[in-house]
This record gives structure tokens, C-alpha cells and sequence, in this order.
């Protein structure tokens, strides 16, 4: 086997009672929610655990929920003695793969994603910004749409490069809406809106950046002990300061996934484990490199199969 990447989804996965059957078996994940629900100074668990669905996927929730749950799933992994040579997160996954690798503690991280989940929010009111999935179009084609259409006073951009021929885009809502249409003029199989609460990594986040760099004062960021691959540059990131930096400039920049993939391939991952739920970055993954193997762990069913499946192929 070569080299092993933790990858962590971002905000969209998060579902009512995720999180609650490794609780009840491992004391490390159980700590974890518990270290939740006192940082933040309410029951994230309850929250998690019993819903209601609309509630948790509230941005100010839905991020320090999918923290959380990954995070005392990766405890339970940790368990089994299974270490990663690099660490990954799509958008708000960010965090917890700067969980993983040392460079946040799990209470800092949890009360990070919560404030920025607020500043989220507030930084474009609600229907003023929103997102769209474009499919088959490639990103130089479509970067020169969102320019045309910014150009002429609507802001529009790309917003998470997922993989080829899936990008997001993001800005007002008028904005997404020519760009859509004339993605679909120039070529564009689908474009299909989303139902998100704003207008996320793009320009219009910048006040939420702004605001979030003196959350960062707060909390203690370290060196990371593994290579995390930011978002921002599809790069390693170095040092604390650094990592700072990024989480900053992530908020209105595009996730760049595909290209984080491909560096981490070139490093020599052939092993990608996503830790949290749903299996949305292990399909992306997968169309990046179809070659690569890619395992998801959601559950104790899940945990158990992945660990039974790394034991055959390291014998």
C-alpha cells in the first residue's frame, strides 16, 4: 500500500442521527460530543442526534455539527491504529482535517467553524447570493462566463472545482442567473441551483473574512504534524501563520478539490479514506482517478468494513 490520505466532507453532508452508533461504542467519540456541547455552551448532540433536520442544517449548526461527527469518527479510527500521511477537507472539512493533523485542537476547532458559520450568514442577506452546480462545462470556459458576466456589474465566480466537468459557482443571485444561462449558451450539459443560504466562497464573502480573522486571534493554531492541502492553493500548508492565512482567504476564494487530489496523487496517496458522512468526496475522487481506492466511514458498519478491508490489503 502507498501512502494514505484522511479526506473530510464539507457542509450538505450533515443528516439527523449521523454520528450516534460509533458514540455509543467508542468513549473517545462519545468525549468528543460531549467537549462540543460545553465549548459551545449548548446540545450540539441533541441537535445532531434527534433533530429536527431544518435546525441542523442551519449553517451556524450544520458546521460545528459535521466537525463534531467527524472528528469522533476519526477518534474511533484512531483506535484501530490507522495513521494518515496527509490530510484533506472540502470547504468547512478543512477543519476538521486540521483537527486530524494537530494544527487545531477539537474545542477550538468546534467553536471556530461555529463563529464562522455566523459570519457566514451574516454577511449577504438571505436571497440576496447564491450557488449553482455547473456540469460538462471545463473551467477555463466557464471562468471566461462568470468574468463576462462580473464585468458588466452582476458578481458572479467559480466556487468549488470539484472535479473535472463539475464546478460550483457562486455570487448575487442575478449574477448566478445570467451566468447559468449563458454557461448553458456556451456549451454546458446542466446547471443545476442550489439551495444554500448564500453566496459562499466568493467575493461577496469577503466581510465575513474580515471579521473571522480576529475569531483566529482566539484560538490557539499550531504547525500541523501532517501535510494538510489548503483549499486555497492546492498546496501544503507550511505553518501556523500560514494556515491562518488560508482559512481567511478560503471564505471567498474557490475550494480547488480536483487540484488538491491531484497533488495529494502525486505525493504518492493511492489510499483516500473519507471520515464523516456520506460519500460525496469519495465519488469526486474517484473522478479524478478512477484508479485510486477510495473508503468511506460514516458508521460502525462502515468503520468495520474499511478496517477488515485495509487488514487483506496490507497482508
Amino acid at each position: 500500500m502507498g501512502k494514505i490520505a484522511f479526506v473530510f466532507p464539507g457542509q450538505g453532508s450533515q443528516t439527523v442521527g449521523m454520528g450516534k452508533d460509533v458514540v455509543d461504542n467508542h468513549n473517545g467519540a462519545k468525549e468528543i460530543f460531549r467537549k462540543a456541547d460545553e465549548r459551545l455552551g449548548f446540545s450540539l448532540s441533541q441537535l445532531i442526534f434527534n433533530g429536527p433536520q431544518e435546525d441542523l442544517t442551519l449553517t451556524t449548526n450544520a458546521q460545528p455539527a459535521l466537525l463534531t461527527t467527524s472528528i469522533a469518527i476519526l477518534e474511533a479510527l484512531k483506535e484501530e491504529g490507522i495513521m494518515a500521511d496527509f490530510a484533506a477537507g472540502h470547504s468547512l472539512g478543512e477543519y476538521s482535517a486540521l483537527v486530524a493533523a494537530g494544527a487545531l485542537s477539537f474545542e477550538d476547532g468546534v467553536y471556530a467553524v461555529r463563529k464562522r458559520g455566523e459570519l457566514m450568514e451574516e454577511a449577504v442577506p438571505n436571497g440576496e447570493g447564491t450557488m449553482a452546480a455547473v456540469l460538462g462545462m471545463d473551467r477555463e470556459a466557464l471562468k471566461k462566463v462568470t468574468d463576462d458576466v462580473s464585468a458588466q456589474g452582476n458578481s458572479v465566480q467559480l466556487a468549488n472545482l470539484n472535479c473535472p466537468g463539475q464546478i460550483v459557482i457562486s455570487g448575487t443571485a442575478k449574477g448566478v442567473e445570467l451566468a447559468s444561462e449563458q454557461a448553458k449558451e456556451n456549451g454546458a450539459k446542466r446547471v443545476l441551483p442550489l439551495q444554500v443560504s448564500g453566496p459562499f466562497h466568493s467575493e461577496l464573502m469577503k466581510p465575513a473574512a474580515e471579521k473571522f480573522a480576529s475569531i483566529l486571534e482566539e484560538v490557539d493554531v499550531k504547525d500541523a504534524q501532517i501535510p494538510v492541502v489548503a483549499n486555497v492553493t492546492a498546496e501544503p500548508m507550511k505553518n501556523s501563520e500560514e494556515i491562518k492565512e488560508k482559512l481567511i482567504e478560503q471564505l471567498y476564494s474557490p475550494v480547488l478539490w480536483e487540484d488538491t487530489v491531484e497533488t495529494m496523487l502525486a505525493q504518492g496517496v493511492d489510499t483516500f479514506i473519507e471520515i464523516g458522512p456520506g460519500k460525496v468526496l469519495s465519488g469526486l475522487i474517484k473522478k479524478v482517478n478512477r484508479r485510486v481506492k477510495t473508503y468511506s466511514i460514516q458508521d460502525m458498519e462502515s468503520l468495520e468494513s474499511v478496517m477488515s478491508s485495509l487488514k487483506e490489503e496490507s497482508q
